[in-house]
């Protein structure tokens, strides 16, 4: 009797724990079940800031380079980076600002599609309590940016005169503009300075491309058609020199033409190097990049930035350039 009481006593026992386990596996289930659906990323994005970034294309090498740099040292910091393309529209852009004041994003970078028309975008972010930082090119008021990150595009429109000047005694000369950027018009403003020390040089036909090589290689064959003796082109950058080269190719007019350019994308690089292009004024769109993504982050941390920051350009041409110069951007 004792025997079987003891028995049962022990079964009692068996089911208790038995119990016991079944709801602390339940409970460990409840919590896993509550871990895996539960959105963690909200609170952890609450720690992180939001940087936005507006270009006037991103149809460039150069600008994507750009956003590459900029977008390393935003995620190195853990933060996002939040980029727009307006594909060369004003109103584009300003309404691209205008979203990403909405989404509160706590610094912009600007590429200006118009250097003078994007002022009311900017008064708004200036509004919000936004910094904005000017890249590449200036804003016509720079009361309105925390800092202009640029190349000193007037020495390298001087630069790329300077080696005409050099090379040749005179000639007919063709401009590819792009003057809503104050880049551009820096750039040919540095050049026809400089080319005035020769009167034997003449402007004979000038138009605008908006830096584009799909927009330039047209206006190209139509200067070509209106002014067949044009024996120089100096283009605003190198999308609109290699606009200029395959319009001057098809029109079997390439092998006595100087073409000059500013950037340095691998391509004019490699055609500098093959002596199809005459030279282009080197930027440094990683340079670029890092310090403007640099800068914003002494913005955050209340340090003081240059108001504006130039960087030298170097000419490439024929006479220096090396098999080490065409492998990336500088």
């Amino acid at each position: 009797m004792r025997l079987f009481c003891g028995i049962i006593a022990t079964g009692d026992f068996m089911q208790k724990i038995f119990l016991a386990m079944t709801i602390g596996l339940a409970l460990i289930a409840a919590g896993f079940w509550h871990f895996i659906t539960t959105d963690y990323s909200l609170r952890q994005n609450e720690h992180r800031r939001k940087l936005g970034a507006v270009y006037m294309t991103l149809n460039n090498p150069f600008y994507e380079v750009i956003d590459e740099e900029i977008r390393t040292v935003v995620e190195n910091h853990g933060d996002i980076l939040i980029s727009r393309d307006p594909a060369l529209s004003v109103e584009k852009q300003v309404e691209e600002i205008k979203d990403l004041i909405a989404a509160d994003v706590e610094l912009i970078f600007i590429n200006p599609v118009d250097w003078t028309e994007i002022e009311p975008a900017l008064e708004l972010a200036r509004a919000a309590k936004i910094p904005v930082i000017a890249i590449d090119t200036n804003v016509e008021d720079d009361s309105l940016v925390a800092c202009t990150v640029v190349s000193d595009n007037y020495s390298a429109g001087v630069q790329c005169a300077q080696h005409l000047l050099k090379n040749s005694s005179g000639g007919k000369i063709a401009l590819l503009k792009h003057s809503q950027a104050r880049s551009s018009i820096d750039r040919i403003a540095g050049f026809l300075d400089k080319i005035s020390e020769n009167k034997n040089f003449e402007i004979v036909a000038e138009d605008e491309c908006l830096g584009q090589l799909e927009v330039a290689m047209p206006v190209m064959e139509e200067m070509i058609l209106n002014h067949p003796e044009i024996n120089i082109v100096m283009a605003l950058n190198d999308p609109a020199a290699m606009g200029a080269l395959a319009a001057l190719q098809n029109e079997n007019h390439s092998g006595d033409v100087k073409v000059y350019g500013v950037d340095g994308v691998p391509e004019t690089k490699e055609m500098i190097f093959s002596r199809r292009m005459t030279a282009t004024a080197v930027q440094s769109p990683r340079q670029i990049g890092k310090l403007a993504a640099d800068r914003a982050y002494k913005i955050f941390s209340g340090e003081p930035v240059e108001k504006i920051i130039k960087l030298p350009t170097k000419l490439l041409s024929a006479e220096n350039i090396s098999a080490a110069d065409l492998e990336s951007w500088d």
